[in-house]
């Protein structure tokens, strides 16, 4: 994930706050979606696992889950409390080429700088199989900035983010738009796309 130090700060001092906000979560129409596209037992990268909920969700579904955080204490709970083998690692590790079938990035690219998404996302899209799938959720909106709680976003309209997804190499066959309360308490628009390596 990020490596900025206030972002991961609050990750790691609030684990538990997180756990409970992400309890009654809607995402799981949209990691059906994203494992329905993946052949059976292939392997797949959870990129900014946080406490590990999907990663155990995706492993119990029978892929082989490579999850990962930036946030050390995020990593220990899915390691102690969702038995996810997971590891720390920043966006600036994504390497290898054709290794995962397929690459969820939910709400974690947010955190990255702007002028380093494109990088991020050419990485990614060497590290897919050929037709791979590929999950990004992020917040709607424009520009850089701290939250409420000191976490740092980046924020992306829907043209501006798809236009960068389609520089990277991917092709683009789901968006979902919708708004949905975060950890510092403020509702906020976001987009999720779908596209294929």
């Amino acid at each position: 994930m990020s490596a900025d130090r206030k972002t991961l700060s609050v990750y790691d001092a609030k684990v538990a706050d997180y756990v409970k906000m992400a309890v009654g979560d809607d995402d799981f129409p949209n990691l059906n979606g994203f494992m329905n596209e993946i052949p059976a037992g292939g392997k797949v990268l959870d990129l900014g696992c946080g406490p590990g909920t999907k990663a155990a969700i995706m492993a119990k579904a029978g892929f082989d889950v490579d999850a990962v955080d930036a946030s050390v204490e995020m990593v220990e709970f899915a390691r102690n409390k969702r038995n996810v083998p997971a590891r720390v690692a920043t966006f600036d590790d994504i390497s290898g080429e054709r290794i995962y079938d397929g690459i969820w990035a939910n709400f974690s690219l947010l955190h990255a700088r702007k002028a380093e998404l494109p990088a991020y996302l050419d990485a990614i899209h060497k590290a897919l199989k050929s037709g791979g799938v590929f999950h990004i959720g992020m917040k709607l909106g424009e520009g850089e900035k701290r939250d409420r709680i000191g976490r740092f976003y980046a924020y992306y309209s829907k043209e501006e983010l798809m236009d960068l997804l389609q520089i990277a190499g991917f092709t683009p066959v789901y968006t979902e738009l919708g708004s949905g309360k975060g950890m510092d308490g403020t509702e906020s628009p976001w987009i999720v796309v779908r596209a294929h390596a």
